[in-house]
C-alpha cells in the first residue's frame, strides 16, 4: 500500500472528485479525514470507507471560517498525532457574465476556492513543518491555465492557486514538504451539468453542441473521470522526494498541453 498509515485530510470529500480521492487514499492504507460542510454526504463517505475495511472519520469543516478550520485541523492532529497529506479540493462555481456579476458572488467564489485553500494550508503547515514531512495537493482546473466565459471569479481563483502552490513549494522545501496542483479538464459532475445547461441557454445552442465544443481539443473527445484524478492524487501524495514540487499536472486528455 502506497499510503499505509498516512493521515490525509481531503476537503470537500463528501462527494465528487474529493470523494474519489478519499476512497483511493483509503484503499492505499491512509487514514482519511472527510472534511466537508455537508454532514450527510460527508458521513456517508466515511461510512462507505469504513464498511470496505478502510479507516475514515468525518469532520465538519467550513473552509471559509478561520476559527473552524484551525479547530478542525487541531482536532485531527490531536487524534492522530500527525497530518501527512492535505488535499485542497473543496470548490464552488458561479456562472454569470462578468458585467452582470454581483460583487457578493465574486467574493463567495474567491473565498471558497482560494481563501479556503490558504486557511487549510496554513493550519496544516505547522504540523508538517514540525514533522519535517508532508504533501499538499491543490485541485485546480484547466481554468488555472486559460480563460472561460461566464466564470470570472472561478478562473481568477484557480489561477491564483498556482501562485499559492508555488510559494508554498518554495517556503516549505526546507521542511521536506511538497506542494503541487492537479488541473483537471472537464469531468461529468452535477456542477458541470449546470454549466453546460447555462451556456446552452446563453449561447442559444444545444447542450450537445456545448459538450462537443468542450471536448473538441481533447485527443479522444472524452470527459475525464474521477479515477483519473484520484490516481494522480495518490501518485503525488506517495512521491518520495521534493524533486516533484511546485508543479501543475494537467489531466484532460490532451485538451490543454504545456
Amino acid at each position: 500500500m502506497k499510503l499505509k498509515n498516512k493521515v490525509a485530510i481531503v476537503t470537500g470529500s463528501g462527494s465528487g472528485i474529493g470523494k474519489g480521492v478519499a476512497l483511493a487514499y483509503a484503499s492505499e492504507g491512509a487514514k482519511v479525514v472527510i472534511a466537508d460542510l455537508n454532514e450527510e454526504t460527508g458521513t456517508k463517505t466515511a461510512q462507505e470507507i469504513n464498511m470496505k475495511g478502510g479507516h475514515a472519520i468525518f469532520v465538519r469543516m467550513d473552509i471559509t471560517n478561520e476559527d473552524n478550520v484551525n479547530s478542525s485541523i487541531n482536532y485531527v492532529y490531536e487524534k492522530y498525532g500527525k497530518i501527512d497529506i492535505l488535499v485542497n479540493n473543496a470548490g464552488f462555481k458561479h456562472i454569470e457574465k462578468i458585467n452582470e456579476l454581483a460583487y457578493q458572488n465574486w467574493k463567495k467564489v474567491i473565498s471558497i476556492n482560494l481563501h479556503g485553500a490558504f486557511l487549510t494550508t496554513k493550519a496544516c503547515l505547522k504540523f508538517m513543518y514540525a514533522a519535517k514531512a508532508g504533501s499538499i495537493i491543490y485541485i485546480g482546473s484547466v481554468s488555472s491555465k486559460q480563460g472561460s466565459k461566464f466564470q470570472a471569479p472561478y478562473v481568477a481563483a484557480k489561477h491564483a492557486l498556482l501562485g499559492l502552490c508555488r510559494v508554498v513549494a518554495k517556503e516549505a522545501a526546507s521542511h521536506n514538504v511538497s506542494a503541487n496542483v492537479i488541473c483537471p479538464g472537464y469531468i461529468k459532475t452535477s456542477l458541470l451539468e449546470k454549466q453546460i445547461s447555462h451556456k446552452a441557454k446563453v449561447l442559444n445552442q444545444s447542450e450537445n453542441e456545448i459538450i462537443e465544443s468542450m471536448l473538441s481539443e481533447t485527443v479522444n473527445n472524452q470527459f475525464i473521470t474521477s479515477k483519473d484524478i484520484s490516481d494522480c492524487a495518490v501518485f503525488l501524495a506517495s512521491f518520495k522526494t521534493n524533486a516533484l514540487t511546485g508543479q501543475s499536472l494537467m489531466v484532460n486528455h490532451g485538451g490543454y498541453m504545456e
